[in-house]
């Protein structure tokens, strides 16, 4: 059995184009969602491919509701603001550190806030299942509406909730979220500045953010995503001034 530790470090930086022509995309990894029993979120988003540069993100959302979004890339407009606009209230540089301490244990780190987050990754059969179906999915596949919908399906039985694969962000992007791995994250133990996260839950709603679902447990996806090009001419400038320094 290939791990989640060896399947997202056989991900190599790439700053290609999308499969599609007229999409940009991004491949790459993550905890797409981790709710706590005491209010607090966190995910992970970890995208080494995508038009412009490598970068990684962690969110959190605290027990009131406000999200923070830390980004360790060359530019905030490349990363997830590009996608989710302003529906975070608070977003900064910082450094995060990703150690595979385990085949199976992923500990994230932060500099500035000081974050100790660990989450453990794990495969039901119904999973392994699953994924061995994801993977071997050809990427046309992702077109038509009704597999769409029967993905969306599959993921509520699955205890993800009602999530929409095909949705438009709050950037105005429209596209598909395409997972083609999954692993389930039901222990984690997250420290921030000193407040101790409590233990991962499942929610009975989706979280969301600027109106897009996050999955209701936690959850590790491998896979892409694509999204119409919005904006041709910003698109070709942001690809070329980002070559520069990658």
């Amino acid at each position: 059995m290939v791990t989640p530790a060896q399947r997202t470090m056989s991900i190599a930086p790439d700053r290609s184009e999308a499969p599609w022509p007229g999409y940009e995309y991004v491949r790459g990894w993550g905890v797409f969602g981790l709710p706590f029993d005491t209010g607090h979120l966190l995910a992970l988003r970890v995208f080494p491919q995508n038009p412009f540069a490598p970068y990684a993100t962690v969110w959190h959302r605290d027990p009131t509701g406000r999200w923070s979004l830390y980004v360790d890339g060359p530019r905030l407009d490349t990363a997830c603001p590009r996608y989710y606009g302003d529906t975070f209230d608070h977003v900064a540089h910082v450094r995060i550190t990703l150690t595979w301490i385990g085949p199976w244990t992923l500990r994230i780190t932060l500099d500035e806030p000081g974050l100790e987050w660990t989450v453990v990754a794990s495969q039901t059969a119904m999973l392994r299942l699953c994924n061995a179906i994801g993977a071997a999915a050809p990427l046309w596949t992702w077109r038509p509406r009704l597999l769409i919908s029967a993905r969306e399906a599959l993921a509520r039985g699955l205890g993800m909730g009602r999530l929409r694969l095909a949705t438009e962000m709050p950037s105005g992007h429209h596209g598909i979220l395409m997972p083609e791995r999954m692993f389930y994250v039901d222990r984690s133990h997250a420290v921030l500045d000193g407040v101790d996260f409590g233990r991962a839950t499942r929610l009975t709603t989706n979280p969301e953010l600027g109106g897009v679902p996050l999955p209701a447990r936690g959850v590790m996806v491998v896979g892409q995503g694509m999204w119409q090009i919005a904006d041709r001419a910003e698109y070709e400038r942001t690809r070329a001034e980002t070559a520069i320094s990658y």
